[in-house]
């Protein structure tokens, strides 16, 4: 079997670990050891053109996509401009899409490939916190499958299998994709966090942390937008939203523990007490594979977990005061309609700018203004893309113009 992929933002983090997944696997179908083998058809990236013009050649791609000016291979069809991986994704016949632009640049695209009943490997949690209410029934409308690449929520959907009532036709199916509808077995989804590169920051100084020191994340090879969203623990804030999409979860069945060494990816809390836990290496190749090769099982090329050298895990409460986003989740996910693309943009911003640092910005600016945003903008039905981007353009003028 070859399945056809396009990637979305391939030069980042994500789609450059993607690549090497699927050289695996191909390699895995040279030997005769995997019934699949992928095909790239597409890539797109934002501004990186000399990695795009070498990933092109290397794995023979002739349909791309940039953002902005730069060379591409000369026997290329290269779509350009800021809707130029929307362009590719609906030019281009594909099995898969994985969506791995970073932040709300990469909802269009990824609504474009949910609208058209392509699968998608989510690994842009930002496009079901801001447009989550458009992309869950679009894909239900098409039959799309959501499957999740952040660690967390493959965790979930793997622990899930039994669980779940997510097919088109309602049956109950083992290794049914989101979206998905939680059955009453389930009481609890509890993220894990590790706490990122300030987690032993005394909370006295937390606040006035630089981007060096929330820069070196401990666990995981992360872009810097996702790590300092790591630190300030706003990723697990938004990966809270995302699952409450994914699996049809409330508010009040989400929930996020720290957790250290980064080996359990999530719980889920069934109602008889019983906890299943997901364990594996901190390795986003792990999850990667799960949702290029799903349902299938094959060999892998990331990490491998030992269970001996395991040692003693931490699960630990998180504290309120050192880490507000998490609220600021729940009430994103209780307010519905544009309250997520309102959070979501007011972060980017505010993480945009502390990195930049054009002026003194302290860490724990991020989740003030974040806050300040969430109570001054407006909250409007979620019934367009339009509305959408209208909250996050009006949140992102808020963050530049607060003093």
């Amino acid at each position: 079997m070859e399945r056809r992929v396009i990637i979305l933002g391939s030069t980042g983090s994500i789609g450059t670990q993607a690549l090497g997944v699927i050289a695996h696997l191909n390699a895995l179908a040279d030997a005769g050891s995997s019934p699949l083998r992928f095909r790239v058809v597409g890539l797109a990236a934002g501004r990186n053109a000399d990695l795009l013009a070498a990933q092109a050649r290397r794995f023979a791609v002739a349909d791309l996509a940039l953002a902005s000016s730069g060379a591409a291979p000369p026997d290329a069809r290269t779509f350009r401009g800021p809707n130029a991986a929307e362009e590719l994704v609906r030019a281009v016949e594909c099995d898969l899409v994985l969506a791995a632009i970073v932040g709300i640049a990469g909802l269009p695209a990824t609504l474009a490939a949910v609208e058209l009943g392509r699968d998608v490997a989510l690994a842009n949690k930002e496009t079901l916190v801001a447009a989550g209410a458009l992309v869950i029934p679009a894909a239900r409308r098409s039959g799309a499958r959501l499957l999740p690449v952040d660690s967390e929520h493959s965790a979930i959907g793997q622990c899930l299998a039994p669980c779940i009532q997510g097919t088109p036709d309602g049956k109950r199916s083992c290794s049914a994709a989101p979206p998905l509808a939680l059955d009453g077995s389930v009481h609890r989804l509890i993220l894990t966090a590790s706490g990122g590169a300030l987690r032993s920051l005394p909370t006295d100084r937390l606040r006035a942390a630089t981007p060096e020191q929330a820069l070196k994340h401990p666990t995981w090879t992360m872009g810097p937008k996702v790590t300092i969203d790591s630190a300030s623990l706003m990723n697990k804030a938004l990966e809270l939203i995302e699952a409450h999409w994914l699996f049809g979860a409330p508010a009040d069945r989400l929930a996020a523990v720290l957790h250290p060494e980064s080996v359990v990816h999530a719980l889920v809390e069934l109602v008889d007490g019983s906890v299943l836990a997901h364990l594996a290496a901190p390795d986003m190749k792990v999850p990667i594979q799960h949702a290029l090769t799903w349902p299938h099982r094959l060999p892998g090329g990331g990490r491998r977990l030992n269970p001996l050298g395991l040692g003693a895990l931490r699960f630990e409460p998180v504290d309120p005061d050192r880490y507000p986003a998490l609220a600021l989740a729940h009430r994103a996910i209780e307010s519905g309609g544009t309250a997520g693309a309102i959070l979501n943009a007011a972060n980017e911003a505010a993480v945009d700018a502390f990195l930049r640092q054009e002026r003194p910005i302290p860490f724990g600016w991020i989740a003030d203004v974040a806050a300040d945003a969430m109570r001054s903008i407006p909250v409007k039905p979620a019934a367009s893309l339009g509305a959408i981007m209208e909250a996050d353009a009006l949140a992102r003028r808020f963050v530049l113009e607060c003093p």
